[in-house]
């Protein structure tokens, strides 16, 4: 583990190094998710305005969706993009044989190797607009702290799902439309999952799994999580997370090398 970590380390500080030469990059980023924060609330508002809002979901309790959204995208592409996507140009390219060949798991330098600190923009927004709407509110320390726990399971879950179409590429070279179908997908967690006929609300929430992703977490911040969706969110996580080792495993054994 001591070695993983050190590995981890070198890999983040040299890429940060590089992304530290163009410092006025993040402060366009920084300019881009304000603006783009601002469009989003301004679509929500379309709702709200017009007298119409999500059942049990306040003005305020929407924008705390719109803020946990907004740090999944952040995340993505924080740490999920500039690793994940380079998976399809290594099979392409046959340089995947250098990463197997390593002392380490593939699995971890694949999804490590490189961060971008752009995403991070996307975070702090996301951040900020919770506080903002969390204090309109009143919502309770407490909770705040509470909420991290399944806000982690749905990033692992929202990794899961990344780094298993990326391990499609073993067998479908081109799948960089089909990461951007994932993308839209997981734009309706924009919204509340009521927002969604029931029909739309079993697909989001048992097929591709945007409910757990966002209505759930927001529904713990506010403090009226049910912990048996809660759990069920933590034990989907692990499951996809597992499930993404078992299917890289089974990927490689499909993989043809540059060498042979």
């Amino acid at each position: 583990m001591k070695k993983y970590w050190q590995v981890l380390i070198l890999f983040w500080t040299t890429a940060i190094a590089a992304q530290m030469e163009y410092r006025l990059n993040f402060l366009i980023t920084a300019v881009s998710s304000v603006g783009g924060i601002v469009g989003s609330i301004f679509g929500l508002s379309l709702f709200y305005h017009n007298g119409y809002t999500f059942p049990g979901w306040s003005w305020e309790q929407a924008i705390i969706v719109l803020g946990i959204f907004t740090i999944l995208e952040g995340f993505s592409q924080t740490f999920l993009s500039p690793n994940l996507n380079r998976i399809v140009t290594l099979v392409q390219e046959g340089t995947l044989d250098f990463v197997l060949l390593k002392p380490i798991s593939s699995q971890f330098w694949l999804s490590v190797r490189s961060i971008s600190l752009w995403g991070l923009a996307d975070v702090l927004v996301g951040i900020a607009v919770i506080i903002y709407a969390g204090r309109q509110i009143e919502i309770q320390l407490s909770n705040y702290f509470l909420s991290i726990f399944p806000l982690a399971f749905g990033l692992i879950i929202l990794y899961s799902l990344w780094f298993i179409l990326g391990a499609t590429s073993v067998w479908f070279v081109k799948i960089a439309n089909v990461t951007e179908v994932l993308r839209g997908l997981l734009e309706a967690g924009k919204f509340p999952a009521i927002a969604y006929p029931a029909a739309y609300r079993f697909f989001f929430t048992f097929v591709i799994p945007v409910t757990f992703l966002t209505t759930i977490p927001a529904e713990t911040l506010l403090g009226r999580g049910n912990i048996f969706w809660i759990a069920g969110s933590g034990v989907l996580s692990m499951f996809m997370l597992l499930g993404s080792q078992l299917f890289w495993r089974f990927a490689l054994r499909f993989y043809t090398s540059a060498s042979s």
